[in-house]
């Protein structure tokens, strides 16, 4: 049954107009696209139109439901043209002024009951209806490229929005069989607030020589189970849509230490290295598919000698297990190693420097492996030496840790492994999002694994993994670093302490 909406007027007739006019002519609605330029409507039309003979021709859809949907598909000349409209929707440039100007010619044309929607994705729908009359009908209606296929939509309640409204937008929403996600009126919304930690916090981990683009990406597909490594996802965005997005973000926080860009995308972008649609970005790319550098070989070793294990090191009883597992010749059990073994830490966001310096062990020995996501569940293990690690047990720890033919990436020492810091940065930022009542923890989850397609929503990955071991990760690397980027939220801090799930709302 439709909402108590009846005609649809869609003001813009890009990607994303176009794709919004599409899934509500499906949905049964009769839509009105305007363009500035007519011949955008024109082109906008017969895209949406070719893309059902398409689904017609495949047999997914009848002659009749496509002659109906084109029927429901109409241009409008004017913008006068949607003055009967009860919904309009506006999808044009992410500029301030021209929104603004927009709503307030719809304003004088629709009725007073008419609902105004924006599909803003980083301005403020406060900002947006500052000058209506009525701002209490203006809300955002923010969806995702392309539409037909992106299933979640953001539904966003200005300061001044009547909640009638947004009910409304989201029973809409659900006719066309996507889902809607409620979140206050700030900077990012959900997706692109709580994608930060993701790309943000890998940027800084090759910025800083910790390991090269591809290593990182390999290490967060293959450990995590992300889709697409944060440089790759970059490519595919577009460096010239994600650098102004991450600068966006940090600017409207008042610089917030958790979204700080880094130089090196600032780079790329003014050498005009934007990703796949310019061939190059991060990779380069070959008919649209990224060249990436092959892994480093595993390295031959004659002998592995005696395996020593930190009596401090994460999943230490796992760990013993493992190296019995890959046949590791003679692991020792006494309080210190002995003068010739390779010594084996295993810390939650600490450095292998510093932790070899605490446990008095010899560095040029020390070599880290990172134990945060069970060994079981990964199909990658990453090991990380300090500056003093000599080359042989370098060798040895990555020869050993190769044997059952898991890859293994080795990474330079820094606080935390590139799982750790990514991981505790994503789970860090989402839990904030809680603490400052931007959405419901249940409406973050779907936002985020349907908007960027993580594995596991962030909160479930702090449960997954441990709100404990993300809170110690997180504490450790403050310590490391001296960076407020890496300040727990008061919602994670409160939940690590007692063992509360992430997920679980506040009385």
């Amino acid at each position: 049954m439709k909402t108590s909406f009846n005609t649809v007027g869609v003001v813009g007739a890009g990607a994303m107009g176009r794709g919004i006019a599409q899934v509500l002519a499906q949905a049964g609605y009769r839509v009105l696209l305007f363009d500035a330029q007519p011949q955008a409507v024109a082109s906008a039309q017969q895209n949406v139109t070719d893309r059902w003979d398409q689904l017609s021709q495949k047999g997914r859809l009848d002659a009749e439901t496509v002659q109906a949907f084109k029927a429901r598909l109409v241009p409008a000349h004017r913008l006068d043209d949607l003055a009967g409209c009860d919904l309009v929707i506006e999808a044009i440039v992410e500029r301030l002024d021209a929104k603004q100007s927009v709503f307030a010619q719809l304003e004088a044309l629709v009725t007073p009951s008419a609902v105004l929607a924006t599909n803003t994705s980083s301005l403020s729908i406060a900002a947006i209806g500052a000058g209506l009359r009525h701002p209490r009908r203006l809300a955002g209606l923010h969806f995702f490229n392309p539409v037909p296929l992106m299933k979640v939509v953001e539904v966003i309640a200005g300061q001044r929005t009547d909640p009638a409204v947004c009910q409304r937008l989201s029973d809409l929403v659900r006719e066309f069989g996507h889902t809607p996600v409620q979140a206050q009126d700030t900077p990012g919304f959900i997706v692109n607030h709580a994608g930060r930690g993701y790309t943000t916090e890998a940027l800084r981990i090759v910025s800083e020589g910790v390991a090269d683009f591809a290593t990182i990406d390999r290490i967060l597909c293959d450990q995590v189970g992300f889709k697409l490594g944060p440089f790759e996802l970059l490519d595919l965005t577009g460096l010239d849509v994600s650098h102004p997005a991450m600068e966006t973000i940090y600017h409207q926080f008042y610089e917030e230490p958790r979204f700080r860009p880094t130089a090196m995308l600032a780079q790329r972008v003014a050498a005009g290295l934007f990703g796949r649609k310019t061939g190059e970005g991060f990779y380069r790319y070959q008919d649209g598919q990224p060249q990436r550098p092959p892994e480093p070989p595993t390295p031959q070793v004659a002998e592995i000698p005696p395996i020593w294990v930190s009596t401090r090191a994460a999943r230490r009883p796992e760990l013993y297990q493992l190296l019995k597992d890959l046949g590791a010749p003679r692991v020792e059990t006494g309080q210190s190693p002995s003068p010739n073994a390779l010594t084996l830490v295993a810390p939650l966001g600490f450095d292998v420097t510093t932790v070899a310096v605490v446990e008095r062990l010899d560095p040029a020995r020390t070599v880290g492996i990172d134990m945060l996501v069970e060994d079981v569940a990964t199909r990658r293990r990453v090991l990380a030496v300090n500056p003093a690690t000599r080359a042989d047990m370098r060798d040895a720890a990555h020869a050993l840790f190769a044997r059952d033919g898991k890859p293994v990436s080795v990474i330079r020492d820094s606080g935390g492994f590139v799982t750790q810091r990514v991981i505790a940065s994503i789970v860090n930022i989402a839990s904030d999002m809680c603490q400052q009542r931007i959405c419901a923890p249940a409406d973050l989850e779907k936002a985020v694994t349907l908007g960027l397609g993580y594995p596991l929503g962030p909160l479930a990955m702090g449960n997954r993994w441990g709100p404990a071991n993300i809170l110690e990760v997180l504490l450790n690397l403050q310590t490391v670093y001296g960076d407020p980027r890496y300040r727990p939220s008061p919602w994670l801090r409160r939940r690590g302490a007692i063992g509360l799930s992430l997920l679980q709302e506040e009385n």
